[in-house]
């Protein structure tokens, strides 16, 4: 008897391998992305669900916006974030999405939210295609402007100033349109006097310029 088990158990092993033997490993790697995803997930912020998790619909996964109309936040200096958001729920800064969503955070998950995009590392707006002529010009006015000064030598922003650098054009467009016309504003009041000097081709152009540089920190 048990050599007739010693003989059938292999076989009938074998015999469920050769029928179910793809279903088995394909469920193994699926348990075993499962449980990666997982531990990466929970290393990233901890337990579900992170405060970062509602952002993702926008502004892209750990805030690399893929959205010409959405801003990227990764990479932003935490201070510029912060203010923002505080802007948002104090309505000094409108939008029918982030206001209401600031207003709902405290002060603690501003600071969390805020250190946590900025260190995260900012991709390439890979999905935009500037126009040469278009960007060659937003070159020259962005240099005669002196956006450096202000927003570092690559762009990329520092304290309260944010990074430019790979943002999205319909996003950057509006932000210039919007200093241009008053709706928004900004404490030392160079970016209102900077877009009202600009026409509406100027600000297509410097526009397109920021969103086809490749964000890279120092």
């Amino acid at each position: 008897m048990k050599k007739i088990l010693l003989i059938c158990v292999p076989l009938a092993v074998v015999l469920l391998l050769a029928i179910f033997g793809s279903d088995l490993l394909g469920l193994y790697r699926l348990q075993s992305y499962i449980a990666n995803s997982t531990t990466a997930y929970l290393a990233d912020g901890g337990a579900w669900p992170h405060v970062t998790d509602v952002c993702m619909g926008c502004h892209g996964v750990k805030g690399n916006s893929l959205h010409q109309g959405y801003p990227s936040l990764a990479g932003q200096p935490a201070p510029y974030l912060e203010a923002q958001l505080h802007d948002f729920s104090s309505q000094a800064r409108r939008n029918p999405n982030m206001t209401p969503l600031a207003m709902t955070m405290s002060d603690a998950q501003i600071k969390s939210l805020a250190a946590y995009f900025a260190g995260v590392p900012p991709v390439a707006n890979r999905y935009f295609k500037p126009d040469a002529q278009l960007r060659e010009k937003g070159l020259h006015l962005v240099a005669a402007a002196n956006c450096a000064a202000c927003h570092g030598a690559q762009l990329m922003g520092h304290d309260q100033f944010p990074r430019l650098a790979g943002q999205g054009y319909d996003y950057l467009l509006a932000q210039f349109d919007d200093f241009a016309s008053g709706t928004r504003s900004e404490p030392t009041g160079v970016m209102k006097n900077l877009a009202m000097g600009f026409s509406p081709e100027d600000r297509k152009a410097v526009a397109t310029y920021l969103a086809s540089l490749d964000p890279k920190k120092d």
